[in-house]
């Protein structure tokens, strides 16, 4: 089967597609977070976003990271004016939370127990006219402005959840 036709990429594309964002969906010979895919790009590395999934005080929240920084946990709760102990998700939470696979986690089309799911955005990826995201699959991104995913997610823009990678 074509991965772009694959369920998890494909509910990413008609998501996109029904906002207007039609041809988005890039299919890399390399796995989407590596520094050959960004290369493959002619991208910095930093424009291809990190999806990782944290718990606060029990509650999912996912967080859109600029590939060239790393999350602060203990920001977390701040940016989400939440409570509770901040820990990272294990790859069957991500699953289960999420319907998609670890690395894989688009912060559009997400479906099910991640609906509404609380999100963040770096600030860091403002400083890049295009980023990528993850589309459903190891192998997939999409592109799009920093604005149009604000616009699709509703995510809160932060100073406080992501450090420079050292």
């Amino acid at each position: 089967m074509n991965i772009l036709e694959s369920g998890p990429v494909k509910r990413v594309r008609e998501t996109l597609e029904a906002a207007g964002l039609k041809g988005r969906v890039i299919k890399l010979k390399e796995p989407a977070g590596t520094p050959a895919a960004a290369e493959a790009l002619a991208a910095e590395a930093g424009a291809v976003i990190k999806t990782p999934l944290y718990f606060i005080g029990g509650r999912p929240v996912l967080v859109l990271l600029a590939g060239d920084r790393a999350c602060k946990p203990d920001g977390l709760p701040r940016a989400f004016n939440m409570e509770g102990e901040v820990r990272k998700a294990f790859s069957a939470e991500i699953k289960s939370a999420t319907g998609y696979n670890i690395g894989c986690v688009p912060p559009v089309a997400l479906a099910g127990l991640a609906e509404g799911l609380p999100m963040v955005m770096d600030v860091g990826l403002k400083r890049f006219d295009k980023v990528y995201a993850p589309a459903g699959h190891a192998n997939c991104l999409f592109w799009a402005t920093v604005e149009e995913i604000k616009g699709l997610t509703g995510c809160l823009v932060s100073y406080n959840v992501a450090e420079p990678v050292e």
